[in-house]
């Protein structure tokens, strides 16, 4: 990890290495860095053209500054627009998004640059893994969620009908290049939904980080950078060892879904809309910590613990009201299903976790049981009303099943 400096081009403030051989690449975390991009694409990619590959909302505030750079860097750009949200990850619009390169002459020697939140970002990645066989790309992420998570790794994907990311590739980008500046534009829910991945790794990895976020909730939310800066770093530093010692989830890296088995199964359920992705992960992360306690694997009380910090942070800790049946064909087509059984992640500790191989009804025993009733996805839009009513933050805290006594 590097120090801070500053010129024109903003403040350098911290750089990690992901560690994969001949394709090892920094993830840059500045604050005002956006205005030097171009001289960093050019330097990471060799490429002639760039096309960045955005969407509108964030794409009027930002993709001018990125194109200007890009541009005097002495690469051709453009700017192609794609729809935002997880609702338009699918393999319709990347197929027009290969129609859209086509008709803006990107060749093998072209590169990608994805600028915004996560579901831009595994678009845009899944579509440089695979047009033309494959060409670089660069993660420009400015949401936390894709900062800490979706831009580091090289997991691509886009979903079907029937679940998340169940289409997807290896495809490591060549730089990411995080502007902090960015965050200010996004409302305090979209802050607490990406600090639910930071949360996530301190839980399974870092008892140190944990105990920081526990401390600093309030004023990560605001973004103050000197808090900001060293929890987003080691959050990348965790993301970046894990890939180094296992790129493509075949053991290590599973640790990562810690909270996603049920995650995935609300946002299917509930057609992707109403939560966000890491409030989703939210409701997963104290599930499946109940279940580590429930099944004997974790010491009473770290469910309550994770359950107190995620309401800090405006996080809903409870699953949408669907039927357990429900949620098992949610279940039936997860991407990390073996047989008739999921690799299940369970913590040991706060900082410690591994897997487990559950059944299915094993994995929702846990949950309330509800009669199956059609509509009943509705428990998820309603939250997204509350949330939206009240400034977003202070939606959804509520005690959890345990705190309440149930």
């Amino acid at each position: 990890m590097q120090g801070s400096g500053s010129s024109t081009h903003g403040r350098a403030l911290r750089s990690v290495t992901v560690e994969l051989g001949e394709r090892a690449y920094p993830v840059e975390i500045g604050a005002g860095t956006l205005a030097g991009l171009g001289a960093r694409v050019a330097a990471c990619t060799g490429a002639r053209n760039a096309v960045v590959i955005t969407a509108p909302p964030i794409g009027r505030r930002y993709a001018a500054r990125a194109l200007r750079s890009l541009r005097g860097a002495g690469l051709r750009a453009s700017r192609i627009d794609v729809p935002d949200g997880d609702a338009s990850k699918n393999l319709r619009q990347v197929e027009r998004l290969y129609h859209a390169l086509l008709e803006a002459g990107a060749d093998r020697h072209s590169v990608l640059v994805a600028l915004g939140a996560g579901a831009v970002g595994d678009r845009t990645d899944f579509t440089a893994a695979t047009y033309l066989r494959g060409i670089p790309f660069v993660e420009v992420p400015t949401t936390v969620l894709a900062m800490v998570d979706a831009s580091v790794g090289g997991k691509t994907g886009v979903n079907l009908r029937e679940g998340k990311n169940l289409v997807g590739a290896f495809h490591q980008p060549r730089l990411v290049a995080i502007d902090l500046e960015t965050l200010h534009s996004l409302p305090v829910r979209e802050r607490a939904a990406g600090l639910a991945e930071v949360v996530k790794k301190a839980v399974i990895w870092d008892a140190a980080l944990f105990e920081v976020l526990e401390r600093d909730a309030e004023a990560l939310l605001a973004l103050e950078e000197s808090t900001l800066v060293p929890v987003i770093a080691r959050a990348v530093e965790i993301k970046a060892e894990v890939v180094r010692r296992d790129e493509r989830e075949y053991d290590l890296r599973m640790l990562l879904n810690f909270g996603h088995t049920l995650a995935h199964a609300i946002e299917a359920l509930t057609r992707f809309r109403g939560l966000l992705h890491g409030e989703a992960v939210a409701i997963g992360m104290v599930y499946a910590a109940e279940r580590s306690e429930e099944l004997g694997h974790a010491p009473l009380g770290i469910a309550a613990r994770l359950a107190k910090l995620c309401r800090r942070l405006g996080l809903p800790t409870e699953p949408p009201a669907f039927a357990r049946s429900a949620y098992l064909a949610a279940l039936q087509v997860d991407k990390k299903r073996q047989d008739s059984r999921i690799h299940y992640v369970v913590l040991e500790g706060v900082g410690s976790a591994r897997t487990v191989p559950l059944s299915l009804s094993q994995v929702v025993a846990g949950l309330p049981v509800r009669p199956s009733r059609p509509g009943r996805g509705a428990g998820a839009a309603s939250f997204a009303q509350r949330a939206k009513a009240s400034g977003g933050h202070k939606a959804g805290r509520r005690r959890s099943r345990r705190q309440r006594g149930a």
